[in-house]
């Protein structure tokens, strides 16, 4: 009988280092994988920050400021604030001509004295980050379709003039494509959404990180959230997210997918209380984000409702009035100080009336950053 011998341990070791060696060769000279597996998953291309410092992080600002030059942005010294402010009607449609004694700033619930005033339309910046999981965007799903929809129908809205990035979160988030007026190649970047890779939808860390990459973009800035709302596994808490928003200088427009299809599911009994209470808790999560940031937040039923919702992102972003004034109080104390933005009746100090052309009443909506945090004394 025919017996194996088996091999000596340091020609197996042998056999297998340079089958390991010939897998590693060949990934490398195949490079990234792209197209239909999916958005490639090196480390240099997330949104999240590099562990060596020296290396530059992912998401550039523009290679050249896309806003006027004398457009002032939001920043806080000691003394000075400046902030741009929003009226919209109510379908969403800029306001315009409104004069300058007719607005009250309100820090803290003290009121501020404006020291400078202006209004006028730009180009956009903006971020569009979308969450493509396979906990709900599975591939050919009615989610994963919606998700698509909504994405490339903001990509159509936009000017030659406008920039743009787009980001994709599972996961973790990547960056798909840097800032650019290319559309092309926003265009090209979607196309590697196609398979999602993990079920885990981590929106906490994938917006942090966004807004603080965005802090090095000048000029008006924005992001674009096309998500469920749901937060899966994230590092962060939901409340060091809303401090990080709300002190972070980029306003949310935050898209909640899958209203209609959560209807559906819950009238026929397959959506239990846990899940019917996840799915609330993430739209208030959205709503939350975008109002404390100054932004809006737009819950579609049906498709045809992405074409105004989009209209309206994009004409708050366009339009806007740019307020600033001189805080009162000169305390660094590095504190986050509230701030309102009212309209008044300088004669009365009651709520501004507005009215259209037949001289009924129109409703509006005022939309500012929620606050700022003041600087620290430099120990």
């Amino acid at each position: 009988m025919r017996t194996h011998k088996r091999l000596p341990h340091w020609l197996l070791a042998t056999a297998v280092g340079l089958l390991v060696a010939g897998w590693a060769w060949t990934a490398q000279q195949q490079g990234p994988l792209t197209g239909a597996q999916g958005p490639a998953r090196e480390a240099g291309e997330t949104v999240a920050r590099p562990k060596k410092p020296a290396e530059p992080p992912p998401v550039a600002r523009p290679k050249r400021n896309p806003i006027p030059a004398d457009l002032p942005t939001f920043k806080s010294d000691a003394s000075l604030v400046t902030v741009d402010v929003t009226v919209l009607d109510g379908r969403g449609n800029f306001i315009p001509s409104i004069p300058r004694e007719k607005f009250l700033i309100l820090e803290d619930n003290v009121p501020q004295k404006m020291t400078g005033f202006g209004a006028s339309e730009a180009s956009m910046t903006v971020c569009l980050v979308i969450e493509f999981s396979n906990l709900y965007q599975q591939y050919w799903t009615e989610s994963w379709h919606q998700t698509l929809t909504a994405a490339y129908g903001f990509l159509e809205t936009l000017r030659p003039e406008d920039w743009v990035a787009v980001v994709a979160y599972d996961l973790r988030s990547e960056i798909l494509s840097d800032f650019a007026q290319d559309k092309r190649k926003a265009h090209e970047a979607m196309q590697r959404l196609r398979i999602a890779a993990y079920s885990e939808s981590n929106l906490y860390d994938a917006l942090t990180d966004t807004i603080d990459r965005m802090k090095e973009v000048e000029g008006r800035k924005a992001i674009v959230l096309i998500a469920s709302g749901v937060d899966t596994f994230s590092k962060l808490t939901f409340d060091k997210t809303r401090q990080i928003v709300q002190s972070g200088g980029t306003a949310v427009y935050a898209v909640g997918l899958m209203q209609a299809l959560r209807e559906w599911y819950d009238a026929r009994g397959y959506l239990g209380p846990i899940q019917r209470m996840d799915f609330l808790q993430a739209d208030n999560q959205m709503r939350t984000f975008s109002k404390e940031s100054g932004g809006q937040s737009f819950f579609p039923r049906f498709y045809g409702e992405f074409p105004s919702i989009f209209q309206q992102i994009s004409s708050s972003l366009r339009n806007q009035y740019t307020l600033t004034y001189s805080s009162t109080n000169q305390t660094r104390d590095g504190k986050f100080r509230k701030i309102k933005v009212q309209l008044v009746d300088p004669q009365t100090n009651k709520e501004l009336r507005i009215v259209d052309q037949k001289g009924k009443n129109v409703k509006y909506s005022v939309l500012a950053k929620a606050g700022y945090t003041a600087p620290r004394e430099v120990e």
